[in-house]
């Protein structure tokens, strides 16, 4: 990372510069002892990351130099004073600081509080890499070759709805077969009725596979457990597919079958929730993640029909 300093008292400048620099927290590019010696071109040309800026200076104090720059710099920015004021430091915090450190200097604090703004950038970038991504996903033209990943003509729909969960890695999960189902179901329900008004809700999509799976003479508590046993198994197996793309993702960001699938069937906060477990590998148990079922479904549905 690569920081900025600007503050009128030479040995704050100095110590920050030190604790940045003897802690491996980034490279000091340049200090200022007033704001009005900086802009946002000048950090832009520097590719400054992050910003420490003291709060009160006697030119231009921090908050009107943040707000002078904000246009122009997208970095982060670190709020330093001894000024304990909550007005002053609300009013810094809605001009566009991230995080504050209390004078005296504690290296402790400025080490731990660098640790999180860095750590937060870093996440930042992540969460833009992929929607970069998705942008150039959605902007990709297939053509007609051999690979898996272009349409092929004269596909049926089952053809292609098999293919595409080959191509999910899911075609050998049991939840397969009641995507399948779904799918085809979507397919009668839109060559007689059309989705003018949208899609069948899932929970009625559910039912009417289980009536027609099960017949109507079945009894409600058997129907219940149907459906509930078929949503656990469609359930299981876009979990599987998110967990094949985000480590397929791991591997190689640029893997065609990353940026064409990953975001039309996942929210990217999703695929990058199930990354970001997949890298750590720590041994704590790992956040819930809540997967969009009815998005996954729509999706699988439409591109079958991009494929035939």
């Amino acid at each position: 990372m690569r920081f900025f300093i600007i503050d009128d008292d030479i040995s704050i400048r100095t110590m920050l510069s030190h604790i940045i620099e003897d802690d491996d927290l980034g490279e000091v590019v340049g200090e200022a002892a007033d704001g009005f010696e900086v802009s946002g071109e000048l950090l832009d040309m520097k590719k400054v990351d992050i910003l420490l800026i003291d709060l009160l200076m006697p030119g231009q104090d921090g908050i009107e130099t943040v707000q002078k720059i904000k246009p122009v710099f997208k970095g982060k920015v670190i709020m330093i004073s001894q000024v304990e004021s909550k007005d002053l430091i609300g009013q810094a915090y809605l001009k566009g600081i991230d995080h504050y450190i209390t004078k005296p200097i504690n290296k402790i604090e400025v080490v731990s509080v660098v640790k999180k703004v860095i750590e937060h950038a870093r996440l930042e970038q992540s969460i833009q890499d992929i929607q970069r991504s998705i942008q150039n996903a959605m902007n990709i033209s297939f053509h007609k070759t051999e690979g898996n990943l272009h349409r092929e003509k004269g596909k049926t729909f089952s053809d292609a709805g098999r293919f595409l969960l080959s191509e999910l890695g899911i075609a050998g999960e049991s939840g397969s077969k009641d995507l399948m189902e779904i799918m085809q179901f979507f397919h009668d329900y839109e060559q007689m009725q059309t989705f003018t008004n949208g899609f069948p809700s899932l929970k009625e999509t559910f039912r009417i596979i289980a009536l027609k799976k099960l017949g109507e003479a079945a009894s409600e508590a058997d129907l219940q457990r149907e459906i509930k046993a078929s949503e656990q198994r469609v359930r299981r197996a876009i979990y599987q597919s998110l967990n094949g793309l985000a480590s397929l993702g791991l591997t190689d960001f640029s893997h065609p079958k990353f940026e064409n699938y990953s975001s039309k069937f996942f929210d990217f906060t999703t695929v990058r929730q199930k990354m970001k477990e997949l890298q750590d590998k720590k041994n704590v148990t790992p956040a819930p993640i809540r997967i969009n079922m009815k998005k996954f479904i729509q999706a699988l549905y439409f591109e079958i029909h991009h494929k035939i």
